[in-house]
């Protein structure tokens, strides 16, 4: 099963329908090194405007197929 990462606020309803397709953690208001240190184990990743996606974390992230 894939394993996304919600690092900014979403609303419930959105968190319920990853819930049924995958695992989910929500980890919203992480400082740059802390989403650095776990994203490696991530399939997914949502963000909105909060969490800035940089070359060094897309670099990190081995396992991520998507961004949204």
């Amino acid at each position: 099963m894939p394993k996304i990462l919600v690092a900014d606020p979403i609303g419930a309803e959105g968190v319920e329908l990853l819930e049924s397709r995958a695992e989910v953690d929500v980890k919203t208001g992480m400082k740059p090194p802390e989403l650095l240190a776990i994203i490696s184990e991530y399939d997914g990743l949502v963000v909105r405007s909060e969490t800035k996606v940089t070359k060094e974390v897309i670099e990190t992230a081995k396992l991520l197929k998507v961004v949204g």
